[in-house]
């Protein structure tokens, strides 16, 4: 594994990770033990991660650009009994013990990583919550198993590949790239922020051989220095996942790594990581799309699904069993003939061939970077800044991916106000650009807040030369 100037060998990892193992154990009873680790996916959280799981723990990864409050909420109702860190981070999760993975561990190291039960709990991970709080998702050694064992069966990682690296740990994606690197015994370089303004020389240098991020870093490289033909040679694998994939988007980057399989991978969290995949091809892709959206593929094997009223329902061992708190498992999860299915959100088309073809969100929530956010947690958060008594938030459509638009009523409020207002309970990248004070919010016949003429109102105005505040 390699961030920046640091790296570490599999000898090395397996070493540190056994001794902080064995700190965990000491510190942590065997039926409480669930641990955070609060970093972006730096060598010594990655190792972290993986002494966690060697203890036998629930592992719980915290971002520590969040705002105190919301990792204190997390940490507090998943559990966390001990936190892990880099040392660059603050602690931020409540008072609970915590170890600066930056030290020397403490103690003498595990022996052997710790036995665990199919049914363990492997990780708990947080999405957005239409009632201004995350929701935590418990994922089991069965299921993360399952989809595994797929996962090595369709691809061919090797030793001598190079993984990019570009999520964060808190990213359920970022499971992805963890263990597919090190069940092949690959390398995993960390793509830092600044590497997108020369994506290709970044990955020339560092001879990456598996790309996975979000569609929309395909934007940002197009905006900065661009991506000639054939200028990512050393690519063979690239996936992208976490929000809908234009077809302009894929054919752009097949064109730039003419020698990579493309694949879009989909899945919401409660499904463990991806639940369908479709290969890219020029021939055939665009055809099977919608609205110039990439097709999400066909279900994995071993689960059933079904669409009902265009949205889909999966059901299989790869679906957590609910949320840590079980009243939000209402209208998520539901039974028909006997089976228990978890509701998409999502809107599906399927295809002749069986294909699901991707039509959009079923709801309100939004994918923003790749990360799914309810707009009702933004106005949640607006409505608490003094002055503001009302307020929508809609996602705008654009070249760099979806924008956050916000509509509010009450005083008018400057709107660095209302941005700082925001980042107190979400993350930055959440945190709307655009927001515009209106008398009142427009009512649709039924007498509900009209989004869509709020959303066509957004749209005009982000297509014109000047945005007002």
């Amino acid at each position: 594994m390699k961030s920046g100037r640091e790296s570490v060998t599999y000898a090395g990892a397996h070493r540190r990770a056994l001794a902080w193992a064995g700190a965990i154990d000491r510190a942590v009873p065997r039926e409480s033990r669930v641990v955070g680790v609060l970093g972006t996916g730096g060598v010594h959280t990655c190792v972290g991660v993986l002494a966690a799981l060697y203890a036998g723990a629930t592992v719980v990864p915290l971002h520590p650009d969040f705002p105190a409050a919301r990792t204190a909420h997390m940490a507090e109702a998943a559990g966390v009994r001990l936190l892990l860190t880099d040392g660059a981070a603050g602690p931020g999760a409540g008072p609970v013990p915590v170890f600066d993975l930056d030290d020397e561990p403490p103690g003498a190291p595990l022996p052997a990583p710790l036995p665990v039960a199919p049914s363990d709990h492997a990780y708990i991970l947080f999405t957005s919550g239409s009632t201004g709080r995350p929701k935590g998702v418990p994922l089991t050694h069965a299921g993360l198993g399952h989809y595994f064992r797929l996962v090595d069966e369709r691809y061919d990682f090797t030793p001598d590949d190079v993984f990019s690296g570009t999520f964060d740990l808190n990213f359920d994606c970022s499971v992805f790239d963890l263990f597919c690197a090190w069940g092949a015994g690959a390398h995993l370089v960390r793509t830092p922020p600044y590497a997108y303004r020369d994506l290709p020389r970044h990955l020339a240098e560092e001879q990456v051989t598996v790309w996975f991020s979000t569609p929309s870093a395909i934007g940002l490289a197009r905006r900065t220095t661009g991506l000639a033909e054939g200028c990512l040679p050393t690519l063979r694998r690239s996936f992208f996942a976490g929000e809908a994939l234009r077809c302009e988007d894929a054919a752009y980057w097949q064109r730039a790594a003419a020698g990579s399989a493309l694949e879009n991978l989909y899945g919401p969290t409660e499904l463990t990581i991806t639940i369908a995949r479709h290969r890219w091809d020029p021939a055939t892709s665009p055809e099977l799309a919608v609205n110039g959206v990439v097709p999400i593929g066909l279900v994995h094997d071993g689960h059933e699904h079904l669409v009902v009223d265009g949205e889909l329902w999966v059901s299989g061992p790869q679906m957590a069993a609910g949320y840590l708190d079980p009243t939000d498992d209402e209208g998520r999860y539901v039974r028909r003939d006997g089976v228990t299915y978890y509701r998409t959100g999502d809107q599906v088309s399927p295809a002749p061939d069986g294909q699901l073809r991707y039509l959009g969100r079923r709801d309100n929530q939004l994918q923003i970077q790749g990360r799914r956010v309810e707009p009702a947690e933004i106005e949640h958060a607006l409505r608490a800044c003094p002055g503001v008594e009302d307020a929508v938030a809609v996602g705008v459509p654009s070249g760099a991916g979806t924008e956050l638009f916000v509509f509010y009523t009450g005083d008018r409020v400057p709107p660095g106000k209302l941005a700082k207002n925001v980042a107190e309970s979400v993350p930055a990248a959440l945190v709307p650009r655009h927001y515009r004070h209106v008398a009142e919010l427009p009512l649709n016949g039924n007498r509900k807040t009209d989004r869509r003429a709020l959303l066509a109102e957004a749209e005009k105005e982000l297509r014109a030369p000047g945005i007002p505040d």
